[in-house]
This record gives structure tokens, C-alpha cells and sequence, in this order.
């Protein structure tokens, strides 16, 4: 018997999953032309495969169209079937765009901002990530702890090399068998789309070496969190860089400074996008190397959004490297909702002509609110369910998504905070662990 090629119609999707449908590789070029069929109320479904309250019920069919530019095929050469998948767009049946389609909504915010400010952006999704089992402590950075997972790092890069990612570095990070993947920089949605691809290939790679890995915010109350910092900068309509001004605050463009203060003004509301798990903000606390205040940082670990430096000796060189990370994520967020809501924030920014942030040099953790205010900065929410508060009670904000986006989301989280009820910190970290 000769066994049927496999692969699957994937989605980017409001719980952070990758989700969709598999087909004959066969019947790609019929997938193409007609699609993969969907249902309205998957959006609905929680990470821990839970239905949240759901407007649409049982009702509707919707359309899941494959981009082949976005095709994946790995072949691991280990006598395991090859990886291979598509993302896509998910549509109605008369070909107008779902209001939960996330891809969809990341493509229109770059458009957007192309629009208004003749700029397009660039990024770069940096993932931690943690092996299961138990590593022995003590080797943060080292030589010992890279050689442990040298194997799993020269195949899974390999991997992502075969998919058209151009990996960038490898690295055993701080927390207990943590370690640390990045790639090349890329334009907005294939940056997004990458990110899916980095994850579900990290996946594939451990499965295949008899391994299990997490990219859960926060393992256990007392590890160290797992964070995604979104890389980005700009680039003109001629493809030079647009991110540096050697005369402006920090360094940055006035349009890249707007940008900024526009993330760091609404961040309190986005958050409930970019980190957006019960997890998230036991990790999103002071001292933990993420983010807890809705500051700028030149150069600071602990700061919301960071200017990162730059290695070059010359101005061309400088403006080349010059950029800034967004640390308030995690990889429980949808890539696609997670830039999509940074790069509204940061236009929003630019519409209102903001001037580019002061960045902090203390312990902000030791500021009262007083002094927090004076300074133009406030603690960002606690929990999920008071990210979702402010989010709810935004109307600028809700503004931003297409009609009834928010309310879907909002109930999705709110399904999934219900979903773990009862369980006790260490409970919660595990259901996370389990799924992410």
C-alpha cells in the first residue's frame, strides 16, 4: 500500500494555537481554488479546547483560503512523515473578510500605516522556550548547557532554514533547560506568519527527538517566565531606513518616537492581546526581566518597550541596526493579534503627534504612584482579567478591530480564566505548561 502525503490548512488563532484542517497533498492546487471550508464559532475554542460563549452558535460556514507564499515543507530525513502546511485567510462564503481573522487584521494595520505614513515595518519575533524533565540548575549561558541541547538546536534550525526562515542565533537562556531561538528580520506579516512557523517547528523537532518543550509564560510560580520580544523598525518607500534620527530624542524619528509613545499610552489596554494568559502577569511583575510599567528603556531588560543598541561605527551602519523591542508578550498571544494591536497603538500614536517618550533610568518598582504619574508612567495591569476590564471599557481601542472583535475576544478569555477556577498557582502554571 503506498500512504497518502498529508498536510494541513492552518489558521492563526485567537488562543495562540495553530489550528485548521488537513488534506491530500494532491488536492493542493483544488484547495487553492476553492478553499478549505470553517466554522464560525472556532474561534471560540479555548487552549484548553474549551468552547467559550459564542455568538454565532452552531450557524454559518466560512472559508479558509491557503496562501501558498506561506507554505511550509520540511522533510527531517528520519523516515517521519514530512511537515508541511499552509496559513491563510479566513473568509465568508461570498469572499468578504471574517471579523475574527487575524491575519486579515494584521495585513490591514501595515496597510494603514503604509498609508499614513509612507513607512512600512519590519520585525522579528525573539521566543524562549523550555525542554521538559528536569535539567540539572547551573547552566545559564554556558558552554555545558549548549552542548545538552546541541543536537536538538543544529536539527531544529536546520528545519527552519528548509521553511525559508533565515535563523540568527541559538542560545541556553537563564531559567532551567530554557534556551533561546531568533531569526532574521522580515516584513510585518511574513514576520508574523514566521513566528507560527518557528513555534510549530520547534514542536516537530522535539517530537521527533523523543522531547517535549513549552513556550508557557511561566512554567511554575518560582521559574523563570518564557517571553517573546517583537523586534521592530521601519523602512521608507524606498527601502532605506526609517527608524533612527541622530537629532532626535533617544534617537529615534519622530514618526518612530510617536509610534512608541502610542504603544506605551494604550499598552495597559493591548496588553490583554500581547500577553494574554493567566500566567502572563504573574511574569509581567517587577524583577523578572519583562515588563511591568508602560516605560521606555534605552537598553533596559525590565523596560515595556526597548531601544536596543547598535554595533556599527558609522551613521549608514547605525541607522541599518537602529531599533526597538516590545517585551510586554508572550507566545499564549496570536502573533498576528499581537503586532496587528501594536502597530494600531503605535498609528494611533502618530494620528495624535505624541512626542517620543523620556526613557526611565531607575527601579520603577520603588516609585510610588505620585511619582510614577509625574513621570508619565503607571503600572501595567495585574491580572488578565483586569487587562480585559480596561480593554472592555476602551471605546477608542474597540474602535481599532472590526465590529464585534472585541467582544468575541473578551468572551474567549473571559472562558478560559473561567475554564481554570479552582486551581491553586502551581495548578494554573501547569495547565498552561501543558498546552503552550
Amino acid at each position: 500500500m503506498t500512504a497518502e502525503a498529508l498536510m494541513m490548512a492552518c489558521v492563526s488563532d485567537v488562543s495562540g494555537m495553530i489550528r485548521g484542517k488537513g488534506f491530500p497533498v494532491a488536492s493542493l492546487p483544488a484547495r487553492v481554488e476553492r478553499g478549505v471550508g470553517w466554522v464560525p464559532t472556532n474561534v471560540q475554542i479555548t487552549c484548553f479546547d474549551g468552547i467559550a460563549p459564542s455568538p454565532y452558535g452552531s450557524l454559518g460556514d466560512l472559508v479558509l483560503w491557503p496562501d501558498l507564499k506561506s507554505e511550509v515543507r520540511v522533510d527531517f530525513a528520519d523516515g517521519s512523515p514530512v511537515e508541511r502546511f499552509v496559513l491563510g485567510d479566513v473568509a465568508h462564503t461570498d469572499g468578504r473578510p471574517w471579523e475574527c481573522c487575524l491575519r486579515t487584521m494584521l495585513r490591514r494595520a501595515l496597510d494603514a500605516l503604509e498609508a499614513e505614513t509612507g513607512l512600512s515595518l519590519v520585525a522579528t519575533f525573539e521566543h524562549e522556550f523550555m525542554f521538559k524533565g528536569g535539567a540539572p540548575a547551573g547552566a545559564a549561558f554556558s558552554l555545558d548547557g549548549f552542548r545538552r541541547r546541541q543536537r536538538f538546536g543544529e536539527v531544529y534550525l536546520g528545519a527552519l532554514r528548509q521553511a525559508g526562515l533565515a535563523p540568527d542565533t541559538f542560545l541556553r537562556e537563564f531559567g532551567r533547560d530554557q534556551y533561546e531561538v531568533t531569526i532574521d528580520p522580515a516584513p510585518g506579516l511574513v514576520a508574523a506568519d514566521q513566528s507560527l512557523v518557528l513555534r510549530a517547528l520547534a514542536r516537530a523537532t522535539a517530537a521527533r527527538m523523543g522531547e517535549e518543550i513549552t513556550f508557557t509564560p511561566l512554567i511554575g510560580p518560582a521559574e523563570v517566565g518564557n517571553g517573546v520580544h517583537v523586534h521592530v523598525s521601519f523602512r521608507d518607500g524606498r527601502g532605506f531606513p526609517a527608524t533612527y534620527d541622530a537629532n532626535g530624542r533617544h534617537r529615534l524619528s519622530q514618526t518612530a518616537g510617536a509610534f512608541v509613545a502610542g504603544i506605551l499610552k494604550y499598552l495597559d489596554r493591548i496588553v490583554a492581546f500581547t500577553a494574554p494568559s493567566v500566567v502572563s502577569y504573574a511574569r509581567l511583575t517587577p524583577h523578572r526581566w519583562s515588563a511591568a510599567f508602560n516605560n521606555l528603556g534605552d537598553r533596559d531588560r525590565e523596560a515595556s518597550v526597548r531601544i536596543c543598541p547598535t554595533s556599527a561605527r558609522d551613521e549608514a551602519g547605525i541607522a541599518r541596526q537602529y531599533h526597538f523591542e516590545v517585551r510586554a508578550c508572550d507566545a499564549a498571544a496570536s502573533p498576528h493579534l499581537q503586532l496587528a494591536a501594536l502597530v494600531l497603538a503605535g498609528l494611533a500614536g502618530v494620528r495624535e503627534g505624541l512626542d517620543t517618550p523620556t526613557a526611565t533610568t531607575e527601579d520603577l518598582s520603588l516609585l510610588d504612584a505620585a511619582s510614577l504619574a509625574a513621570k508619565g508612567v503607571a503600572r501595567l495591569p495585574t491580572s488578565l482579567a483586569a487587562a480585559l476590564d480596561r480593554l472592555a471599557a476602551d471605546a477608542e481601542v474597540r474602535g481599532w478591530f472590526p465590529e464585534g472583535f472585541v467582544d468575541i475576544y473578551l468572551a474567549h478569555k473571559r472562558g478560559e480564566i473561567a475554564a481554570l477556577e479552582g486551581k491553586d498557582e502551581a495548578a494554573v502554571c501547569a495547565a498552561y505548561a501543558a498546552v503552550y
